[in-house]
Order: structure tokens, then sequence, then C-alpha cells
């Protein structure tokens, strides 16, 4: 992507000490592309306030209608501590610095709930640990 035809600008800024960030919207202007990435504007930003790329969340962009504009908004954490203290897990995992928890789909979760409840007493550790095995 070519870098000239990016241009960023923040607005709306406060600092947040009690959650040790500053935040922000951003507006990003790319009249020559679609649209410009997450990962883009954290570069910039990061460049902006002389910080870490990783200490920089980005986030809930919207493209105004006609293209050539976009405005989402943007975490910058004082420390790479204080983003996992402080950011949702689903945003860490979208940037690699967790990973996503494994686990049954919503359907089969619902299924073994209802199995369990029709046993009564300790058969309900026996069914569940039955079903596991499985």
């Amino acid at each position: 992507m070519v870098d000239q035809a990016v241009t960023i600008r923040t607005r709306r800024f406060l600092t947040n000490r009690l959650l040790s960030r500053k935040q922000m919207v951003v507006d990003v202007l790319h009249p020559a592309q679609p649209n410009a990435s997450k990962s883009e504007v954290a570069e910039k930003l990061a460049a902006m306030y002389n910080v870490d790329k990783q200490q920089v969340s980005t986030f809930g962009f919207r493209t105004a209608y006609g293209g050539g504009r976009s405005t989402g908004f943007a975490l910058i954490y004082d420390s790479l501590d204080a983003l996992k203290k402080f950011e949702p897990v689903y945003r860490q995992v979208r940037v690699g610095l967790a990973t996503k928890r494994e686990r049954a789909s919503r359907q089969q979760r619902k299924q073994r709930k209802n199995r369990l409840l029709k046993l009564r007493g300790t058969a309900k550790a026996k069914g569940a640990k039955a079903k596991k095995e499985k």
C-alpha cells in the first residue's frame, strides 16, 4: 500500500490514568484506497506517540459512505502489562497477544447440559465423564 495515501488525525483525545492509557477517536483519510488496515493505522499512531506498535489497540472502524474516509477508536497503553491487564481477551487474540480458548460448539454445550439435566446426584459427574471419553 502507498504510505503517503493515508492521513491520520486524532480527536477527542483523553488520558485515562485509571486504565493506564490514552484513548481517542481516529479519522483516517484514504482517498486512493478502499480502506486502511488496522495494523497500518496502529503503526502510524505508534510513530506519532512514540510508543511500541504492540501497545496500540485499534478497533471499531467504519468507512464513510462514498469511501475515502474512515473513523474508528484507538487505545494507546502506557505499557504492554497494562494492555494485557485491561484489554479484553478477544482483542488481544486479534493482535496475537493471547490464544483463543478452545471449547465445544454452542450447540454441543447445550446438548450436554440437557443430557445432564436428566441425571441426578453423582450420576451427573459420571455422565459428564463418560461423554468426554467418547
